[in-house]
């Protein structure tokens, strides 16, 4: 028993190393977490007290359970079942395939990462390329939302930028999860927008098995007071008009809410105009191919980089300038709860045909309150004014057009961002802008539209033109 045993030196370095780890993983590593854990939780608690509409314990719940449960979802069994019989594949495989989708839609949410990054990012981001405004909030309505309901803003969608703004708009109410698209699914990316308690949606996706894992997502995140921001138009508006609304997510949101359930659904419309658009050139350009027509304006990364050198070249020599205003608008909510008791209606007992057609006219009724708090910005002003004129006009008869143009709006009880609250300097500053990128010339003291950017003119127009009547504006100009 006393003999003495050889052991080479590479294996004594190994167990000495296993046994460290061994102890780390057993006696430190729960402790640390414990500690780590304990102060989140008094971050959290702190943030709580400070934010408008609190994080729910849904949002700080481990991404690992939540994709158990959505798994064993009772309707996701089911569909799994069904998968596997149509598809002649085995249970396990189609099981397998349902929780890789709901690792690709499950969030990990970082308070640090929303709020010590995110949130701060997304300000410098916002006010480095735009000066942003807070246009119309009816604040008396908002403050009757119960803080625990699941709020869903609901969005408008010109810009990518739109995430970003909304982000740094309501990052001193609530913290939100954003369906975001495929486009978002690169490396790196993907772990952040994720960590800020993003989803990944395949819009186009007609598995049945997908579908389905993602409308039990959404109506457990419903359910757990998630407070979410979509764009129900589905994608970015090409030609500058509001869109009618895609149903798929309002529709699992509504699907299994119970008016008698503890917890209240309510919708937000949020309404986003810039005087300029990031994107707006390559959006005309994929309205132009996608109509069989020729795109005058593709993505070129050689263009896109160069475009990056100049704005900086301009910036470090102090002849940059913003683009302009970006304002945001918050309308009155929609108690989901309040809208079925109205109507008369469970949307868990309806038909297929019934729920179609109550989720279409919910997600209308939705849209008419997002296009209403659609700011109207400078740009989008002067733009109609002389698109409606057809001739170049002098900088008296604009202003003409201009204020008879506000006076329809105002009738029409839009919301319009006056910068300074003075309408003469609100209209130099949008035929500035246009100006400045050679949308509009000047000749002879006349001011006119550019024959080839007149699209791109129209672009700008089509953001106010659900607010206005049909007839032509020249009439009350005389």
């Amino acid at each position: 028993m006393s003999s003495t045993v050889t052991l080479p030196l590479w294996l004594v370095v190994l167990i000495g190393v296993l046994s460290i780890m061994a102890a780390l993983d057993h006696l430190l590593l729960p402790s640390a977490r414990w500690v780590m854990r304990r102060r989140l939780n008094r971050a959290i608690d702190e943030l709580n007290t400070r934010l408008k509409l609190r994080i729910q314990p849904f949002k700080l719940a481990k991404r690992q359970s939540l994709i158990d449960q959505l798994v064993f979802d009772p309707e996701v069994l089911g569909e799994i079942e069904q998968y596997a019989k149509a598809n002649g594949v085995p249970r396990e495989v189609a099981q397998a395939l349902a929780r890789r989708y709901a690792r690709e839609i499950v969030p990990s949410f970082s308070a640090y990462a929303y709020f010590g990054v995110g949130a701060r990012l997304a300000r410098w981001v916002s006010t480095v390329f735009y000066r942003v405004r807070l246009g119309y909030m009816d604040e008396d309505a908002l403050k009757t939302v119960d803080p625990d309901s699941a709020v869903i803003f609901v969005i408008n969608h010109r810009s990518n930028m739109d995430y970003v703004l909304v982000t740094y708009m309501a990052s001193s109410s609530s913290a939100l999860s954003y369906a975001v698209g495929e486009w978002a699914r690169v490396w790196l990316l993907q772990s952040l927008i994720r960590s800020m308690g993003a989803y990944f949606v395949r819009r186009d996706s007609r598995d049945p098995l997908y579908r389905k894992v993602l409308a039990r997502y959404v109506h457990m995140a419903v359910s757990g007071g998630l407070a979410q921001a979509v764009f129900p138009e589905g994608g970015l508006t090409r030609d500058g008009r509001l869109q009618p609304a895609k149903l798929g997510l309002i529709g699992y949101m509504v699907s299994g809410f119970d008016a008698n359930g503890p917890r209240d659904a309510v919708f937000v419309p949020v309404g986003i105009n810039y005087d300029r658009v990031l994107e707006d050139r390559l959006q005309l350009g994929s309205l132009a191919a996608k109509e069989g027509g020729r795109a005058r304006h593709r993505f070129n990364l050689g263009v896109f980089l160069n475009t990056g050198f100049s704005h900086v070249a301009l910036r470090l020599r102090g002849r940059w300038h913003r683009f302009g205003y970006a304002c945001v608008s918050f309308g009155p909510p929609l108690s989901l709860r309040q809208y079925v008791k109205q109507r008369g209606i469970d949307f868990r007992v309806l038909d297929q045909a019934a729920r179609f057609a109550e989720v279409e006219r919910l997600a209308q009724v939705l849209m008419e309150k997002v296009g209403s708090v659609v700011p109207v910005l400078p740009v989008a002003l002067v733009a109609t004014a002389l698109l409606d004129a057809g001739a170049p006009l002098s900088m008296l008869e604009l202003k003409a057009r201009v204020l008879a143009l506000l006076q329809l709006l105002a009738a029409a009880a839009a919301h319009v961002h006056v910068p300074r609250g003075d309408q003469d300097y609100a209209i130099e500053v949008g035929l500035r802008m246009l100006r400045m990128r050679h949308l509009v010339t000047e000749q002879d003291g006349l001011y006119g539209v550019e024959p080839e950017e007149a699209p791109l003119l129209r672009y700008y127009a089509n953001s106010i033109a659900h607010l206005l009547p049909a007839p032509s504006i020249a009439a009350l100009a005389e």
